[in-house]
C-alpha cells in the first residue's frame, strides 16, 4: 500500500505542522502554538508569508515594530501560559534576524519556549553574495544565524524540504521539555522555503502533547529525606519552577505539614500570597531582611525549581557555609549546584515523594515563630517604605499605590533597572502567579513588549484582568514601540513610566563603589550639551495611548483608577527622585568587580569595604 503524501512548499509544511500541534491543559486541548509575531522582509515574505496568509484563523500573526520586541512579547506570552504554549517569531534574513538575538538570550536564560523562524541566505549560493549576507571568506556556511547557536536550546538550518520531518518535532520536544526548555531556532534559506516536496500526510495529523513529569529517583529522595529529618532550622526556596510545574498547592501543603518557612526567588514571586503565614519574603540581593535573616541561619535548604543565580544566593554569601542544600529540579544542571543533594525530577512529584518520606517530621516551633516574627518586622518596614508623603516621590510609593488599587488577578510586569528590586521587595502578592519580574537576563526593554505578549495570553484566559507595567525612563527610551502594538491590536496595558532622569540604579551602584556620577543620569552625561526632559506623555499619546503626567503618588492613584476604567492602553508618567527613596533594607552582598588599584581614596575605601563581604562566600562549584 502506497503512503499518502501531500505536496507542499517547505514554508507551507512548517505552518501546516504547527496548525496541527495541540496540548492538553487541564483536560482542554489548545493549539500549543498560539500564533506568531512577524516583520516581513525579502527573506521571509514571499514564501513563509504566503503560507501564513492562509493560516490566519488558526495561527494569528501579530505585526511587530521591532524584532527584539517581538521576541520579548513571545517570552511574556510563554510565561503567562506557564511554558505550556509558545509563539513563533519570524524575521527576514540579515538585520531583522540579528535583532532577535537579545530576546533569544532572554528566553534561553529564563528557560522559555520561543520558536524563531528566520530567513537565511540561498542554499544553492547561485546569487551569492545577496542583500544583507555576511561573507566569511574561509567558511561560506557561516552567517548571522550561526550566532543563535549560543542562545538557543535547539538550532537547525533547513537545506532540504525533507529535513523538517525531523527538525520540527525535535524543536517542539525541546520547547516542551521541563529540563531542556528554551528557544528553538530554525534557519530558512530563501530558496528552500519555496521548494516543494511530497510530505507524508501523517506528518500533519493532529497530535496532542503533554508536559512530561519525571518522577525523582528513590535513592535521591531517601538522601534528601535523611537530610531534612535531621534539620533543626530548615528552609524552602521557592523558584519559578514551582509555578511551571503547577506545584503551588503541593509546596504549600508540604511546608504546612512540616512547619518549614518558605522564601521566594525573583522568578518565584507570587508562589505564595503575601498574607500566607508560610511566606517569609523574597530572598537575596533584592530581597528582604526576613528571608535573608533565616537564610543565614538555616541548616538545611530545600531549593525547589530554582536556578540559584547570584541575586538569589547573594553571590553565595546568603547561606551558612555548612548549610546543606537539596536541589529539587527537573533540570540535572540546576539540581546539583553548589554541592547540593540533587533530586532530579518534577517539582510536584518530588514534593509529594518527599512528603511521604519525611512523614511525621516537623521543624521546631521556635524556628517557625522566629521566621514569622522576622516577616512581621519586614512587613512593617514595607508599610513605611511605600507610605505616601513621608519623602520625595519614589518607586516604592508608586508600587504601594498600585498594589492598593489593582485587582488581585491583575498581572504586574517589570524588568531591568531599579524597578525589579523595588517590586520584588515591596510588592505584596494578592494572587498566585500574578508577578513577572524579568531578572533572568535582566533585560531592559522587556517591560512593555513582554507585557504586550503577556496581555495577548491573558486575553485568552482572563480577558477582564489588566496587565500593569512598571517601566523606568531608561527602558522606555530603549524600547517603547509596543505601546503602538498594544493600541493597534486592542490589547490594553497600563504603563507607569517612573522618570528618574537616566539610569539611576546604576548611578547608585557607581556611587556605592566610590565612583563619581558619570554617564548614567542625564545631568551627569558629559557629552550632553543640551540636557532636557523627554515629554513621555506626548510621546505615548502620539502612539494612540491615553497619557497623562502626575505630580505625586496621590495623583498617580487617581490616574490609575482612570486607566483601570479605560478600554485602551494608558500611560501614566511620574518623576521620582534618583537619589532618595530607594529601599534601603533587605539587601544581601553582591559580587561586582571593583578596582584593585586606583588613585581615588573613595574608590579604594569602597573596594576594601566591598571585598569584606567575601568572607561569608561559600566555595564550591
Amino acid at each position: 500500500m502506497s503512503q499518502k503524501s501531500v505536496r507542499l512548499t517547505t514554508a507551507q509544511a512548517i505552518i501546516r505542522y504547527l496548525e496541527n500541534q495541540f496540548i492538553d491543559i487541564d483536560g482542554q486541548q489548545l493549539r500549543v502554538c498560539g500564533g506568531g509575531f512577524g516583520i516581513f522582509g525579502h527573506g521571509n515574505v514571499t514564501c513563509l508569508g504566503e503560507a501564513l496568509y492562509g493560516a490566519q484563523d488558526k495561527l494569528p500573526l501579530y505585526r511587530g515594530q521591532n524584532e527584539q520586541g517581538m521576541g520579548f512579547a513571545a517570552a511574556g506570552y510563554a510565561k503567562q501560559w506557564l511554558r505550556q504554549r509558545f509563539m513563533f517569531c519570524t524575521a527576514s534574513a540579515g538585520p531583522g534576524t540579528a535583532n532577535l538575538l537579545t530576546s533569544a538570550a532572554l528566553a534561553h536564560a529564563n528557560r522559555l519556549p520561543v520558536l524563531m523562524l528566520c530567513g537565511d541566505a540561498f542554499a544553492t549560493r547561485l546569487p551569492d553574495p545577496v542583500l544583507q549576507q555576511l561573507e566569511h571568506f574561509g567558511d561560506p556556511t557561516l552567517g548571522v544565524n550561526d550566532a543563535f547557536k549560543a542562545v538557543s536550546r535547539y538550532w537547525d538550518r533547513i537545506t532540504h524540504p525533507a529535513q523538517i520531518i525531523q527538525s520540527l518535532p525535535a524543536a517542539l520536544a525541546t520547547m516542551l521539555d521541563p529540563a531542556d526548555c528554551g528557544p528553538a531556532f530554525i534557519g530558512l534559506p530563501q530558496d528552500v522555503q519555496g521548494w516543494a516536496y511530497d510530505y507524508p500526510a501523517e506528518l500533519f495529523e493532529p497530535k496532542v502533547h503533554r508536559i512530561r513529569r519525571i518522577s525523582p529517583d528513590a535513592a535521591e529522595i531517601a538522601d534528601a529525606a535523611a537530610a531534612l529529618k535531621g534539620a533543626k532550622r530548615p528552609m524552602i526556596i521557592a523558584g519559578g519552577g514551582v509555578q511551571y510545574s503547577r506545584a503551588v498547592k503541593e509546596l504549600t501543603a508540604f511546608a504546612n505539614a512540616h512547619h518549614i518557612p518558605v522564601v521566594e526567588t525573583i522568578a518565584g514571586r507570587a508562589n505564595l500570597l503575601a498574607t500566607d503565614v508560610l511566606n517569609i519574603g523574597p530572598i537575596g540581593v533584592t530581597g528582604s531582611n526576613s528571608a535573608n535573616t533565616i537564610a543565614e541561619e538555616a541548616d538545611v535548604i530545600l531549593s525547589v525549581g530554582c536556578r540559584l543565580q547570584d541575586f538569589t544566593t547573594g553571590s553565595w554569601t546568603a547561606f551558612a557555609k555548612d548549610a546543606q542544600i537539596i536541589g529539587l529540579n527537573a533540570a540535572r544542571h540546576d539540581a546539583g549546584k553548589h554541592r547540593s543533594l540533587p533530586v532530579v525530577g518534577d517539582a510536584k512529584l518530588g514534593l509529594q515523594a518527599l512528603d511521604k518520606a519525611i512523614a511525621g517530621y516537623a521543624a521546631p516551633a521556635s524556628w517557625m515563630d522566629k521566621a514569622r516574627q522576622e516577616r512581621a518586622r519586614w512587613d512593617a518596614y514595607v508599610a513605611e517604605n511605600v507610605a505616601v508623603g513621608n519623602r520625595p516621590n519614589s518607586y516604592a510609593q508608586a508600587i504601594g499605590v498600585v498594589n492598593e488599587l489593582c485587582d488581585p488577578r491583575d498581572r504586574v510586569v517589570a524588568a531591568a533597572g531599579g524597578l525589579p528590586a523595588e517590586v520584588t521587595a515591596n510588592w505584596r502578592t494578592l494572587d498566585i502567579g500574578t508577578v513577572d519580574v524579568e531578572f533572568g537576563f535582566s533585560c531592559m526593554g522587556y517591560e512593555i513588549a513582554g507585557a504586550w505578549g503577556a496581555r495577548i495570553a491573558q486575553a485568552e484566559r482572563e480577558p477582564d484582568q489588566d496587565t500593569i507595567v512598571f517601566c523606568g525612563d531608561g527602558s522606555y527610551l530603549l524600547m517603547n514601540s509596543d505601546i503602538y502594538s498594544s493600541v493597534l491590536t486592542g490589547k490594553k496595558l497600563i504603563i507607569l513610566v517612573l522618570d528618574n532622569g537616566g539610569f539611576a540604579v546604576i548611578n547608585k551602584l557607581q556611587n556605592n563603589t566610590g565612583n563619581e556620577s558619570f554617564n548614567n543620569l542625564i545631568a551627569d552625561t558629559p557629552t550632553a550639551t543640551t540636557p532636557f526632559a523627554v515629554d513621555f506623555q506626548a510621546h505615548a499619546a502620539a502612539m494612540g495611548a491615553n497619557a497623562e503626567t502626575v505630580a505625586n503618588p496621590t495623583e498617580l492613584g487617581e490616574a490609575f483608577k482612570r486607566a483601570k476604567a479605560a478600554d485602551t492602553t494608558s500611560v501614566i508618567v511620574m518623576q521620582v527622585d534618583p537619589y532618595e527613596g530607594w529601599t534601603a533594607e533587605g539587601h544581601a552582598w553582591w559580587e561586582v568587580g571593583t578596582p584593585h588599584v586606583t588613585e581615588s581614596d573613595k574608590v579604594r575605601e569602597a573596594h576594601v569595604d566591598w571585598e569584606a563581604g567575601r568572607d561569608k562566600q561559600r566555595r564550591g562549584v
